[in-house]
């Protein structure tokens, strides 16, 4: 037995570093506020006698693109830099992210209006090394459409602009420049900007801050010297302020670098400014400030027609299979007991025949017990997590919550993970209780952080800001190994201290020899199938996750998700019990690692169509991105070929133990 003084302290030290950790939790969501929960009021600014803020922060984030997978800090492309010293903390999520918000280097007060402001000056000259490395990586940086992400009272600033259907479409990101191709192509934001060869640095924007005075509102007087942020829009513009004294952003003549480097000697200022208006609108409520983001995305309007017929689809095959097998199961069932009761029985058949073999312990019963224990564990965060999100509490407003939920509930899981593992193994007769233990805890949240922490070394050689700082680093092996493998072993104790689970028929002492088995019931015919109906199922909502991770889109339907997720149980459970019963019927029990890889199969056709999307959506070259890009694919493929395979092998151990406990075996 497992020591239970020892299983103890480690509950009682695993409960004391969960609640450090919520509580630290808790102070760094109290750094951005949770939407909905804590709007600002804004006003003029006067003598400090009301309690509104008169200063509107902007704050920068990190900056990505589609054309690479690594994300660089604000400051690393020479901008304007604000006060970092007041930089808001980001929670777990974030800094796994990559997402890095600082000051930004503008200054708004609520209702001040203000015309080509200079945010800061960046001299360049040719032939001095520091200045030919500033310009190479600001250069590197257009090249590659890297996109600003910028947040005005915690809402993001949006680049409005129409598409060729004619309708309006705002990205939470717009360009840090663009580069006019030597075709001539490039730069369709501006016909000026037409020189081939040549850099156009987006070095003004225009700022529209829309705002509702809070009239007619319980919280405003509707004086029109208080109100709160509706919607803040951005319109990058290049300008080369022929003046440099006196800037001028209207009608200036864009600011063209040539593609070529700076000859030695020659002088270039880049002068970055900015303009902004306040604009009141009390037609649209604070509440409902996100619906014109949402609204707007190209995708919206196709998929819902797309996401319903996929669901009804799966709903009437999944209807389809479970009455075939109940109604079959039924006559089975029948016949069975009605020979056993009769005089003149006959030979056993079919599924009962293997009654003696169909519980035998399998090979490599360790490996099944650790991935099913970890198994266990990602789903129920799964759940857990998509339901927080389906009530509101991960909204994409709450930057980096849904990453922190998941990663606090994975580890505050270990209990369940430990106590299934446990409770497997010594169903197949295991004895080794300390290496199912130690192997539960370790094997896939290691196989999981390797993989992280290689591609975070590449991220560091990057000087990227999605590299994960040291100290993260050693927070997350403290919540590893501190929290989870605690709570594992705690689980594991009352696992072991079960008593072991009663099959409903007894094992024989000499195996069956399982005759040949056609095409179609052989094990790898019948694990390829599989996975097809659960993949089907989820290939649509596929797209605009992969499209949110990868191509700076957002997703917000959690509800269509967790409905989805649900299915995917479903046609999990009812396509590894078909698969499984046509292989008793066969006369082949070989069923334990057979139930958990059929439906893990679909784990293969979501790494093929990531490759798809890798291939067509995406247009990422240089082999840093390759590498980190499939590098996260194999984290979430070896995730959900423990989530899936976890849930194919309990329906199939439910149902085997269901009906070979309603038929009469002698």
């Amino acid at each position: 037995m497992i020591p239970s003084r020892s299983c103890r302290t480690m509950a009682l030290s695993s409960v004391m570093v969960l609640l450090m950790l919520l509580v630290n939790t808790w102070t760094i969501c109290e750094g951005f506020y949770l939407p909905g929960l804590a709007p600002v009021n804004y006003c003029i600014k006067t003598d400090g006698s009301n309690t509104c803020k008169s200063d509107v922060i902007l704050y920068v984030n990190r900056l990505n693109t589609e054309e690479s997978v690594i994300p660089y800090e604000y400051h690393h492309f020479d901008f304007c830099l604000g006060k970092e010293e007041n930089s808001p903390v980001e929670n777990l999520g974030q800094v796994v992210f990559g997402e890095r918000i600082r000051p930004g280097p503008y200054h708004i007060q609520f209702l001040d209006n203000v015309e080509c402001n200079v945010a800061c000056r960046k001299n360049y000259t040719g032939g001095d090394a520091d200045s030919d490395r500033r310009m190479m990586v600001l250069k590197k940086g257009i090249s590659l459409n890297y996109q600003h992400h910028w947040i005005v009272d915690n809402m993001p600033v949006t680049w409005c602009y129409q598409l060729e259907t004619g309708k309006q479409y705002c990205s939470i990101g717009f360009p840090m420049g663009c580069l006019v191709r030597p075709n001539g192509e490039g730069c369709p934001i501006n016909t000026m900007y037409n020189r081939p060869l040549h850099y156009y640095p987006f070095n003004h924007v225009d700022l529209e801050i829309t705002y509702h005075s809070g009239a007619r509102e319980d919280w405003g007087i509707g004086s029109g010297i208080s109100g709160r942020i509706i919607s803040v829009k951005v319109t990058p513009k290049s300008l080369s302020h022929a003046d440099s004294s006196k800037p001028n952003c209207l009608g200036s003549e864009p600011l063209a670098i040539p593609e070529s480097s700076l000859k030695n000697g020659v002088f270039l200022e880049i002068i970055y400014t900015y303009t902004v208006k306040f604009v009141q609108n009390n037609a649209v409520k604070w509440s409902s400030r996100w619906d014109y983001i949402l609204e707007s995305m190209p995708h919206t309007n196709i998929q819902w027609f797309s996401i319903l017929n996929s669901l009804v689809i799966v709903l009437f095959l999944s209807g389809m299979v479970a009455m075939i097998m109940l109604r079959t199961l039924h006559k089975d069932i029948a016949r069975y007991n009605q020979m056993d009761s009769g005089e003149d029985a006959q030979e056993e058949f079919g599924w009962k025949l293997v009654h003696g073999d169909v519980f035998r312990p399998p090979r490599k019963g360790m490996l099944l017990s650790v991935f099913l224990g970890s198994g266990v564990q990602v789903l129920v965060m799964s759940m857990v997590t998509l339901a927080f999100a389906c009530l509101g509490f991960l909204s994409p407003a709450n930057r980096g919550a849904l990453m922190t939920c998941s990663m606090v509930l994975f580890v505050s899981l270990g209990t369940p993970a430990g106590y299934v593992s446990a409770r497997i193994y010594k169903s197949f007769g295991g004895v080794k209780w300390k290496s199912n233990v130690i192997l539960t805890s370790l094997v896939c949240p290691g196989v999981v952080f390797s993989l992280f922490f290689v591609m975070n070394l590449v991220l560091w050689g990057e000087s990227s800001s999605g590299a994960v700082p040291f100290s993260t680093l050693i927070a997350l092996l403290a919540l590893w190994f501190g929290v989870s493998v605690p709570l594992t072993f705690v689980g594991a104790y009352f696992g072991f201290r079960k008593r072991s689970l009663e099959h409903p028929v007894r094992t024989n002492q000499i195996p069956r020899q399982i005759p040949d088995q056609s095409i179609y019931t052989q094990p790898v015919p019948g694990i390829v199938m599989g996975g097809v109906l659960p993949f089907g199922c989820i290939f649509i909502q596929l797209f605009f996750i992969l499209s949110s991770l990868w191509s700076n889109q957002m997703y917000y339907m959690f509800g269509f998700l967790f409905l989805v997720f649900l299915i995917l149980i479903i046609t999990c459970s009812e396509t590894t019990i078909l698969l499984c019963y046509f292989h008793l019927c066969a006369e082949d029990y070989h069923w334990w690692w057979r139930s958990f890889l059929t439906s893990g199969f679909t784990a293969v056709y979501l790494f093929i169509y990531c490759c798809h999307y890798f291939v067509t959506k995406l247009s990422i070259k240089d082999s840093a991105s390759t590498f980190l890009y499939f590098g996260y694919t194999a984290i979430m493929v070896f995730l959900f070929f423990l989530l899936t395979g976890t849930i194919g092998f309990f329906a199939c151990f439910w149902f085997i133990r269901k009906i070979y406990s309603v038929v009469k075996v002698d």
